[in-house]
C-alpha cells in the first residue's frame, strides 16, 4: 500500500493529469471488484464515472508510466469481439493474418478496429484473480479473458445468459481427460475451447434418433479447427483429452440468437488508432511503438499540414531572433491546438506541422482554431506576419517506425502535404473525403461555413481530385 500511496503522488506532480480522474482511479483500485480492473476499457470508464474522455486517457497512461497499470495491446475478431491475441507492446503485433476460428475467418490486422489498448491494474498495487487467468473459473475467464472490451457484457446476469447459450461445459487440467453427455437440439452447435481457440462445428438437422453418436477432441497447440460435421439431434458422447501444459476449459455452444444478442452489444473502446493519435502517448512513449520492421494499416486516419507562408521574408523583415521567437509561438499554439482536438503531432520539418486525427471533424476544428489563433497573433503585434497554410486529407495509411519516431506512410500523406501546399496565406483546403464526412458536415454547418469545391491536379497524381476551401 505505501508504494500504491508513493506512485498516486508520483501521478499528481504531473501538472497536466485530471487530478478528479487520479481520484475516481484510486477509488476503483481501492474499492472496485477484480474484474473493474482487468482490462479496463477506458471510454467505458469514462462514460461510467462522468468524466471526460481524452483527459481520462491521459490519466491512465501517465498511471501507466509511473507503474499503476500494465498496458495490453489486444488482437480482436471483427465478428465475435474475441480477443486472437494479447501483446504488452504494438511492437509483437507481428503477423499479416490472425485467424478467429469461432467465427471460421481470417482478419488482417489493421489498428482501426481490431487492435484493442486496455490497462490492468499491476500485481504490485493489487492483485487481482485475472493475474493467474488460468485459475479463473470458467465463466470469468470468458468474461475477462476471451471477449474484449468492446463486448458490451451484462453485470448482473452474465453467469445466466451463458448458461442459456451452452449445454455443457468442464474443466480439463493438463494430461486430463473426460467425457461429456449432451443432447443435441436442432441446431448449430459449437464445441469452442478459450484457451487454445479449439473449435468443432456440429450442424445438427434431421429425424431425431435415439441412437447415441461418439465425437473424441484432443486440445493440442496444434490443431485448432476441424471441418464442420453433421448429425441428427439426439444423444452425442464427446470424449475430451487435454494434451497441453495448461488447463482448458470446452464449452458447448448453442450457435442460436442468444448468442448473437450476447455477442451483438457493442460499446466503443480504445483502439490503437486513437492512441498512436493521443499527443499525451506519443509524449511519453516516444520511442517505444513499432519496431523498425512493422508495418502497420490503418484503413482511414486524417493528416493535417501546416506552413507558415513567406517565413523566409519573415527572418529578412524583423530579423533573426524576433522571427524565431514568433515561429516559436506558433508551434506552441499549434501544439496545444491538437492536443485539445485529440490529436497529436508528428512531427515538425522547418516551419511546417504534420499532425493525425483520429476523425476529419477534429482535424477541421484544429484547423479552424488554428486560423482564429495566428489572427489573434497577428492582432496582437499589429502585422500580418504569421500566415498560416492548411491542408487536410484522410484515407488508408501504414504506421511505420522511422528515425526512431511514429510516423505514417502512403499516397494520403502525400495528398494531404500537396493539399497544404495548394494553400494560400490564411487557408484551409480540405478533400472530399474530409468535407463529406457527416461529423465534419455538421460542424461546418453549425458554424455557418460553406466549402467552395474546386478540380486540382497535384503532382503524382494521375486524376485531378476535388479540393474544399474552408471560408
Amino acid at each position: 500500500m505505501n508504494e500504491a500511496q508513493d506512485l498516486f503522488s508520483l501521478l499528481r506532480q504531473s501538472a497536466d493529469v485530471d487530478p478528479l480522474a487520479i481520484d475516481v482511479i484510486k477509488r476503483i483500485i481501492a474499492e472496485g471488484e477484480d474484474r473493474e480492473l482487468c482490462r479496463i476499457n477506458v471510454l467505458a470508464f469514462a462514460s461510467k464515472h462522468g468524466l471526460d474522455e481524452e483527459r481520462t486517457i491521459g490519466a491512465f497512461l501517465h498511471a501507466a508510466r509511473v507503474g499503476i497499470f500494465d498496458i495490453s495491446w489486444n488482437v480482436l475478431c471483427p465478428g465475435c469481439g474475441g480477443v486472437l491475441d494479447t501483446n504488452a507492446t504494438l511492437k509483437t503485433v507481428q503477423k499479416d493474418e490472425y485467424t478467429c476460428t469461432l467465427c471460421a475467418e481470417g482478419y488482417s490486422p489493421t489498428l482501426d478496429e481490431m487492435v484493442e489498448v486496455t490497462f490492468t491494474v499491476s500485481p504490485r498495487i493489487r492483485r487481482i484473480a485475472a493475474h493467474n487467468p488460468h485459475e479463473l473459473p470458467l465463466m470469468e475467464y470468458f468474461r475477462q479473458i476471451y471477449w474484449a472490451s468492446g463486448v458490451d457484457l451484462p453485470d448482473e446476469d452474465f453467469a445466466k445468459r451463458m448458461e442459456e447459450i451452452s449445454l455443457e461445459d468442464i474443466e480439463l487440467a493438463p494430461g486430463e481427460k473426460a467425457v461429456l453427455t449432451v443432447q443435441l437440439p436442432s441446431d448449430f452447435i459449437i464445441v469452442f475451447e478459450p484457451v487454445t481457440h479449439s473449435v468443432q462445428f456440429i450442424d445438427v438437422k434431421g429425424e431425431p434418433t435415439k441412437e447415441r453418436r461418439s465425437l473424441s477432441l484432443v486440445f493440442d497447440r496444434d490443431h485448432v479447427q476441424s471441418q464442420t460435421l453433421e448429425m441428427q439431434p439426439g444423444p452425442l458422447r464427446i470424449s475430451l483429452e487435454n494434451r497441453t501444459d495448461t488447463r482448458v476449459l470446452p464449452t458447448v455452444f448453442i450457435a442460436s440468437q442468444g448468442l448473437h444478442d450476447l455477442l451483438g452489444r457493442r460499446r466503443p473502446f480504445l483502439t490503437a488508432k486513437r492512441l498512436l493519435t493521443n499527443q499525451t502517448f506519443r509524449d511519453l512513449y516516444r520511442t517505444d511503438t513499432l519496431d523498425i520492421n512493422q508495418r502497420l494499416k490503418i484503413t482511414s486516419l486524417t493528416f493535417l499540414f501546416t506552413d507558415l507562408r513567406g517565413s523566409t521574408a519573415l527572418y529578412e523583415r524583423v530579423g533573426d531572433l524576433s522571427a524565431f521567437d514568433l515561429v516559436r509561438a506558433h508551434f506552441q499554439v499549434l501544439h496545444e491546438i491538437v492536443a485539445a482536438e485529440a490529436g497529436a503531432v508528428v512531427k515538425t520539418i522547418g516551419d511546417a506541422v504534420m499532425a493525425t486525427f483520429a476523425t476529419p471533424d477534429r482535424a477541421i476544428a484544429a484547423a479552424l482554431r488554428m486560423r482564429d489563433a495566428m489572427r489573434a497573433l497577428n492582432d496582437e503585434s499589429g502585422r500580418e506576419d504569421l500566415l498560416l497554410k492548411i491542408g487536410i486529407h484522410s484515407g488508408p495509411c501504414i504506421a511505420v517506425s522511422m528515425n526512431e519516431r511514429q510516423d505514417y506512410f502512403g499516397q494520403t500523406v502525400n495528398i494531404a502535404s500537396r493539399v497544404q501546399n495548394l494553400a494560400n496565406a490564411q487557408a484551409i483546403f480540405a478533400t472530399r473525403a474530409v468535407v463529406d464526412d457527416n461529423l465534419t458536415a455538421d460542424l461546418l454547418r453549425r458554424k455557418s461555413l460553406k466549402p467552395e469545391p474546386h478540380e486540382v491536379s497535384l503532382r503524382g497524381i494521375e486524376r485531378e481530385i476535388a479540393v474544399y476551401t474552408i471560408p
